[in-house]
């Protein structure tokens, strides 16, 4: 019922900067968060951000604050990622309907299908 589509990805040289963008269709109309997760092969999903449906509250892994913000746009959400190191290469996945933020095991209802962020040394 939520289709999501992501672009942005790419291969960055450590320092650089990316802008990962999302996408949703269909029925969008939900008061819970959108943000993104992100997965090496072999390690588990982890969370990134988060940014409430108002656009009033972000929510980041600790690793990345400072360095990426999120916002959003309509039906649209950003991920903007600066001063990227080789640690935050990872499949990065936009996620709709986002819950149980800020515990130890976020999750979220829908997915999209994933952009590659490649940052090299």
């Amino acid at each position: 019922q939520v289709q999501l589509v992501e672009s942005g990805g790419g291969l960055v040289q450590a320092g650089g900067s990316l802008r990962l963008s999302c996408v949703a269709s269909g029925r969008t109309f939900s008061s819970n968060a959108m943000g993104w997760f992100r997965q090496v092969p072999g390690k588990e999903r982890e969370f990134v951000a988060a940014i409430s449906w108002s656009g009033g509250r972000t929510y980041y892994l600790d690793s990345v604050k400072g360095r990426f913000t999120i916002s959003r746009d309509k039906n649209t959400v950003y991920l903007q990622m600066n001063s990227l190191k080789p640690e935050d290469t990872a499949v990065y996945y936009c996620a709709a309907d986002v819950y149980r933020i800020n515990t130890a095991t976020p999750e979220a209802s829908y997915w999209g299908q994933g952009t590659q962020v490649t940052v090299s040394s």
